[in-house]
């Protein structure tokens, strides 16, 4: 994807493993342009997820506006991404798992990913993508398992090439990349 100009959306993907400190960083990468949209995909489907939930956004200033949007990322931004300067999505991995779970195969994510690409750039937010890096891990036993690391992987490619930066963040360490 092309540069875009300064009008249009700065994209910044932040990458780490489970509990590596990237949320924060994210929100650090962000800035303090309001108003701020905090786009969360993950859904309180069981106590566990929903005390995370409640623990991720106890960590945000009340200045930032929720969205629970686990699925259609592209819509949202198409519909409600103009109104904000700055916008975090957390995270990519649960919103492709959403996805994913209607049955959509890795080769059919590469449209999805570049129409959500695509809505993103029609804003002029700074927008931060958050996302889990799946491939530092044990290769998993089962096929399925294996296979969804692999779609995350590839994911994490085609934003990355498409970002304006990319970070990386390890033990609440962060790298830039690009």
């Amino acid at each position: 994807m092309k540069k875009q100009p300064a009008t249009a959306a700065r994209l910044i993907l932040v990458l780490g493993g489970a509990a590596s400190g990237k949320s924060q960083a994210a929100l650090d990468r962000a800035g303090r342009r309001a108003p701020k949209a905090f786009v969360a995909t993950g859904q309180a489907l069981d106590g566990e997820m929903k005390a995370r939930i409640a623990r991720h956004r106890e960590t945000r200033p009340a200045d930032w506006i929720t969205a629970e949007v686990p699925r259609d990322l592209a819509a949202w931004f198409r519909a409600d991404g103009q109104a904000y300067r700055t916008v975090v999505v957390d995270c990519l991995t649960l919103w492709l798992s959403n996805v994913c779970g209607r049955r959509i195969a890795g080769a059919e994510m590469v449209p999805l990913v570049e129409e959500l690409l695509q809505a993103i750039r029609t804003t002029k937010a700074r927008v931060v993508l958050v996302s889990n890096e799946l491939g530092f891990g044990l290769v998993p036993t089962s096929r399925s398992a294996r296979a969804f690391r692999d779609v995350a992987g590839r994911v994490n490619q085609q934003i990355a090439a498409a970002a304006d930066e990319v970070y990386f963040v390890i033990s609440g360490q962060t790298l830039r990349l690009k």
